[in-house]
């Protein structure tokens, strides 16, 4: 009961929590430049885009943040893809035994088609 004149104290709501968000955004980022570095991008950005995804579906943080980390863990997924699909089939001809049908043959592939590859020998 309030008297006349005087209004009842209500307390903020308490912030919003964006933690699944902001670790999306943050794996996102991650994931984008760890694809420089021999694909390793693509497990944080597979994490990150099912934490930003459940953020959205909770509804219970921001949703800026986790659109822009679905979005990046997106994009790092899919350019991760595309270059493992890219670099799996370049292998896959310099196996083909048809095409090339003696161990010479392969390796001269492989260095023709991944000249940042090399054999190292071990001691």
């Amino acid at each position: 009961m309030t008297l006349p004149g005087y209004q009842t104290y209500s307390p903020p709501a308490p912030p919003r929590r964006s933690g699944l968000a902001r670790a999306s955004v943050v794996l996102g980022i991650v994931g984008l430049l760890g694809l420089a570095l021999c694909l390793l991008g693509l497990v944080p950005a597979l994490v990150g885009l099912v934490l930003g995804t459940v953020a959205l579906v909770r509804g219970e943080s921001e949703r800026r943040p986790a659109v822009v980390g679905v979005v990046c863990c997106g994009i790092a997924v899919v350019l991760g893809a595309l270059a493992l699909y890219w670099l799996l089939s370049k292998a896959a001809m310099c196996g083909d035994t048809s095409r090339y049908p003696n161990d010479d043959a392969r390796r001269g592939c492989v260095e023709h088609e991944f000249p940042f590859a090399r054999e190292t020998t071990g001691a």
